[in-house]
């Protein structure tokens, strides 16, 4: 049995979309429910879609957010959607970096602007919307900091209560931010992994909504729209190169499913030339270890060592996934250092007024390396991600910056060190 809901516009015929779960691995299918693993071999399921018919024209006019793409989401009925607003966030065409590199087509996608400042805003509240249709009471996430505040801005959004679990060494600006927004804030002393075990133990004893545990299924959905405004925001062209920041890796597999729906439905042509570039920091690079190894093994790291604390995920859930996306669509995965990511955020920020977070340094100095390595050609329509904002993470980047000297109000001694 497959659910099925009716959206309705006045004036407008009713448009029915349909969804279901399938087994990533057998295929096996099942009724849309609180659920994310197969009965019988254990996969994750993924949501399955029945589309409607849809143009470009579909889109025209709608809100600026990513909820303009709701046929393409696994909510059943408009009045379960938790929004705050984010979304359509600026695919900046990055002329100034592009020269400083020799690229003649580079974007940057910035979802440092969202409204918890960073791309957690887009799954989160896709799965809290989802939460909120399933009838359940609380929510939760495992977090390494950005979903903690994406996760807790949307519950106090929809009303529901919010548990966070998450190493305790986070950024502070994360920590607070969560506080905020009324999180149940759990501080595990141990790694991300270690919060993860406890919140899907915690989760499932105890009926609670975990967004990226046993949420997945709809929560990785809300990445999609990463594809979805980048193809609407290059008036419906394929980009050549995206370089994506890899923690757990289902950005990266969501990016790349949302972008396979759009062919699905006729909004794009063939998407079998781009090239997928994962981007992983060193201290914390499981994927790029496996794929330069050229196994299909992803062996965990026990303890993560990065300024990247929101890449800083030893054993990623999609790491397997990322690395058949990277065979399928001819990619790379390639890692830098922290003296490389500071460095990057300083760069973009220096070039294109875009002040990032450690992870977006990452696909910066990715970025770089790629070109340097003769990976991207000059005229590729290249979109690099940047997924958090600077102020998350100010104590980090501080470390490459000069603090600024104090001056006593003297219009002499001041005047003499502005040239």
């Amino acid at each position: 049995m497959i659910l099925g809901f009716f959206i309705y516009t006045p004036g407008k015929p009713l448009i029915l979309a349909r969804t279901s779960l399938q087994c990533r691995e057998c295929k096996k299918e099942y009724e849309t429910a609180f659920k994310y693993v197969c009965d019988d071999c254990f996969g994750p399921l993924d949501v399955k879609y029945d589309f409607p018919t849809l143009t470009k024209e579909t889109f025209a006019n709608r809100e600026q957010t990513y909820w303009r793409y709701f046929e393409l989401l696994p909510i059943e009925n408009k009045s379960n959607i938790v929004s705050i607003g984010a979304g359509m966030t600026p695919l900046t065409k990055a002329d100034n970096l592009g020269k400083k590199l020799g690229l003649n087509n580079l974007y940057i996608k910035n979802d440092s602007v969202n409204p918890t400042f960073s791309f957690k805003d887009r799954p989160a509240g896709v799965a809290i919307s989802k939460a909120k249709e399933l009838g359940l009471t609380a929510v939760g996430c495992a977090s390494t900091g950005n979903l903690a505040s994406a996760t807790a801005a949307h519950a106090a959004a929809a009303g529901l209560p919010c548990h966070v679990f998450a190493p305790s060494n986070i950024e502070m600006a994360k920590i607070a931010q969560a506080l905020s927004y009324g999180a149940n804030y759990i501080a595990v002393d141990g790694t991300y992994d270690d919060a993860n075990r406890i919140a899907a133990q915690i989760g499932d004893s105890k009926g609670i909504g975990v967004v990226n545990i046993n949420m997945r299924s709809h929560y990785v959905e809300g990445s999609k729209t990463f594809s979805y405004e980048v193809a609407e925001q290059l008036d419906w062209q394929v980009p050549d190169q995206l370089i994506i920041p890899v923690g757990s890796g289902a950005m990266l597999n969501a990016i790349c499913k949302g972008f396979e729906e759009l062919q699905t439905v006729s909004l794009l042509d063939d998407v079998s030339n781009m090239h997928m570039i994962a981007a992983q920091p060193h201290g914390c690079a499981p994927i790029v270890d496996a794929f330069k190894k050229n196994t299909k093994e992803v062996i965990p790291v026990e303890n993560p060592d990065t300024v990247a604390k929101s890449l800083a995920i030893g054993d990623p859930g999609d790491g397997r996934y990322v690395l058949k996306r990277l065979q399928q669509y001819n990619g790379f995965a390639e890692e830098c250092n922290d003296q490389e990511i500071l460095d990057a955020i300083i760069l973009l920020a220096k070039t294109e007024g875009i002040f990032t977070e450690p992870a977006g340094g990452v696909s910066i100095s990715i970025l770089q390396k790629m070109v340097e390595q003769g990976k991207i050609d000059k005229n590729d329509k290249v979109v690099c991600y940047v997924t958090g904002n600077g102020l998350k993470a100010t104590e980090s980047i501080m470390q490459v910056l000069v603090k600024p000297t104090v001056y006593k109000p003297n219009i002499n001694e001041i005047s003499a060190v502005v040239q």
